[in-house]
């Protein structure tokens, strides 16, 4: 038994560091680009900084309101209805948390009772599987495959057994770039009213979409009072240091993770509420200038990718793009990993740590491309040695 082991919960025994801090320390270790961890290496726009500071030199540097401050959930409520026309109530309806992983947990600590299963697809984050197993409950995956990361219907409907309480959803989905379609959705609103399950859904990507478009769950027939929605402001405004997530769901299922969330962080980051709160209601030109550098990003990294010689899964959204390391004749992404920073200076995230089924994801390797062009010009540049 490892040390740790001695005293941790028996729930999260074989949960280790996860994979983000161990290949940001790899990079900070060794100096290479560090495309690995999904954060963009630029702040988000000056006046939302400036909102910030703001707040914290007008005094707002105490416990807000544990729902979150006001304007912020009037804010939530007026985007959620201004992009897919879904209605909340902000004094009922919308809860502020501490970033969206926040969100996520405290939903399934709230949810999910000793014994529960939770269905979610594979890879997943993370984080899902951890706060999953914190709350006592069981996950059942399906899995998404490459090329096209579709899903088997009737995987998912054996999925689904008389012990699932909930179906935890990630779209656009992380790591793969997959943004599941109306007709994907649809089966699964299907399912979810069929069985009385709970949707709790992860749409951090939002506005990162590509081809296609993104679709709430909340917004299909029967989905709005069992859906909870979890979002948050680090990736559409560049600033994932500032924690803020929020809840939209209703009534009953707010305050149920609301419950859980007091015992948690109790609140989240004031000045940066106040800050968000006008982030939101930018104009469309800053949300779609902002997709459409992403895009720029996207298209430069799978072109240089290829050329380097992976097979590569171009996204549909999110930033972060999924590689096949098999036409180099290597086929442990994990060990490719951990050697890439010395081999070529560039740092990657290995999917076989977000699959239970460990063949599936074995040589599949995630690079995160929200980074300035000529880091990424100098990441292809790099690990165009691995041709040699």
């Amino acid at each position: 038994m490892a040390d740790a082991d001695r005293y941790l919960t028996s729930r999260l025994h074989g949960f280790g560091t996860t994979i983000f801090a161990e290949m940001s320390a790899l990079a900070e270790r060794t100096a290479a680009i560090n495309l690995g961890q999904g954060f963009p290496d630029t702040d988000g726009p000056a006046a939302v900084a400036e909102a910030a500071i703001a707040a914290i030199r007008d005094g707002h540097n105490q416990y807000p309101p544990g729902a979150g401050i006001p304007a912020l959930r009037e804010a939530i409520a007026i985007h959620q209805q201004r992009f897919y026309g879904l209605a909340y109530d902000p004094d009922t309806e919308i809860l502020v948390t501490t970033g969206a992983t926040e969100g996520i947990a405290a939903s399934l600590l709230a949810l999910c009772n000793d014994g529960d299963e939770v269905v979610t697809f594979e890879p997943y984050y993370d984080s899902y599987a951890a706060c999953i197993a914190m709350a006592g409950a069981h996950r059942r995956v399906v899995t998404l495959r490459t090329p096209d990361y579709r899903f088997d219907p009737d995987a998912l409907r054996a999925a689904i057994t008389d012990k699932t309480r909930l179906l935890l959803l990630n779209s656009p989905h992380n790591p793969t770039g997959k943004v599941f379609d109306r007709e994907e959705l649809e089966l699964i609103a299907e399912l979810c009213v069929e069985h009385d399950l709970i949707a709790v859904t992860d749409e951090v990507y939002e506005h990162l979409v590509f081809d296609g478009e993104h679709i709430p769950l909340a917004s299909l027939p029967g989905m709005r009072e069992r859906t909870v929605t979890i979002s948050s402001a680090g990736k559409t405004f560049s600033f994932t240091g500032w924690k803020i997530g929020w809840v939209c769901a209703p009534p009953g299922l707010v305050a149920a993770v609301r419950m859980v969330k007091q015992y948690l962080t109790y609140v989240s980051g004031a000045p940066f509420q106040h800050a968000i709160a006008g982030a939101l209601l930018l104009d469309d030109g800053y949300y779609s200038a902002f997709r459409d550098d992403l895009m720029i990003k996207r298209d430069l990294i799978c072109s240089g990718l290829r050329d380097v010689g992976f097979d590569v899964f171009e996204p549909a959204g999110t930033y972060f793009v999924t590689v096949d390391i098999r036409p180099f004749g290597e086929g442990d992404g994990a060990a490719f990993c951990r050697s890439l920073a010395d081999r070529c200076g560039v740092v990657g995230v290995p999917n076989v740590v977000f699959y239970d089924d460990v063949d599936a994801g074995r040589s599949l390797v995630r690079f995160a491309f929200c980074k300035r062009l000529e880091v990424l010009d100098a990441a292809v540049s790099r690990l165009k040695a691995l041709k040699k």
